[in-house]
């Protein structure tokens, strides 16, 4: 069963994904993780229209230290399995047209693309035969001792063997309840929304900039755009303000960020009496090390699946294969590297 508070399915931090997905990652795991939910992906949509495209992913450098970065990294995904391209800047202009002259470097991972990210989960939803019960709020957890043993609704109580918390932004204050704190902090992350901008190469892969982290990808006929650089935490939310502020730093050619510093067409779209824009914002539940909780807490009874760190579509997956697999103990805690109570190495933010 799943006990949802809202009126709708996928409605608080889904909607406001962009859905992408890439094998693009600093270590193997994650990497398996992604492995995994792509190829489920891909049968997932011989079934339904979940939005998949393999459109690939593209890093480019206009810096020497972000050349370097960038294709230091992609020589160690080479070696992880990771079906990579490096290119020089005249290499990666040639390929990708749209870009600017002064680009250095590139990596493109075609095995990378997009989905949208509510048509999964619905499709997920239609799928997996559970009970979903809407509109009705969890209350707190049903104990005997240590153990939780179920859930208290405004609807009544429910009572499992095993509860999973998979609560996103709100997964921080519902294991608090229990005196369980694994140090996940939330973070306000937007999504620029520029529709029916024919300036846009549809056919573009999503490109980021090493530098900055400013990234875009093409969808609704214009333009998705996002920036993941560092940002202050803040409280967990339901409901997520936006600013216009990060709409500005995106789009205006004289912000240390904007998309038209690696791809000039924007500046032209800044300037396009045609250009309209609105934002979304919603919340990445960071864990210390940028690494999803999978499988049961210290608590008998309860189990963990959130904390993905932006990659949450993209890990949605693997990762809750492993979650299952590790409650019904067929993933011992030696080779769950997700697992809840691991040592935990803080790792800073970082643009591969």
């Amino acid at each position: 069963m799943v006990i949802e508070k809202r009126a709708a399915l996928a409605t608080l931090t889904t909607p406001v994904a962009t859905g992408g997905f890439r094998l693009q990652f600093d270590n193997p795991e994650e990497i398996e993780l992604v492995r995994e939910s792509v190829a489920f992906f891909e049968q997932l949509a011989r079934r339904h229209d979940i939005g998949l495209t393999h459109q690939g992913y593209l890093f480019v450098s206009r810096t020497a230290d972000g050349q370097r970065q960038l294709q230091t990294m992609g020589r160690r995904m080479m070696g992880w399995g990771v079906d990579v391209e490096l290119m020089d800047g005249e290499d990666a202009c040639r390929r990708f047209p749209y870009l600017a002259p002064d680009v250095n470097a590139g990596r493109f991972g075609r095995q990378d693309g997009w989905l949208d990210s509510r048509r999964l989960a619905l499709a997920l939803a239609a799928e997996s035969g559970a009970d979903f019960a809407l509109e009705v709020a969890g209350m707190g957890f049903l104990r005997q001792g240590d153990r939780v043993t179920g859930v208290q609704t405004t609807a009544g109580k429910v009572s499992a063997p095993w509860t999973v918390v998979a609560t996103g932004p709100l997964s921080g204050p519902l294991l608090a309840t229990v005196g369980l704190d694994p140090g996940l902090t939330t973070v306000r992350r937007h999504k620029l929304i520029v529709p029916n901008l024919p300036l846009v190469p549809q056919d573009a892969p999503m490109t980021i900039e090493v530098e900055t982290g400013a990234h875009w990808r093409p969808g609704l006929r214009g333009a998705f755009g996002l920036w993941t650089a560092p940002a202050p935490a803040e409280p967990p939310a339901a409901d997520v303000p936006t600013s216009a502020d990060f709409a500005f730093g995106l789009l205006n050619p004289q912000s240390d960020h904007a998309l038209a510093r690696v791809a000039p067409f924007w500046r032209e779209a800044w300037a396009s009496p045609r250009l309209q824009w609105w934002l979304q914002a919603g919340q990445y539940t960071y864990t210390p090390d940028r690494r999803p909780l999978l499988g049961p807490s210290r608590l008998e009874g309860l189990a963990i699946n959130t904390g993905y760190s932006g990659h949450g579509i993209m890990g949605s997956i693997g990762g809750s294969r492993r979650a299952v697999d590790a409650i019904l103990g067929r993933l011992s805690p030696d080779a769950n590297p997700f697992r809840p109570d691991r040592p935990m190495v803080p790792r800073a933010f970082d643009v591969l």
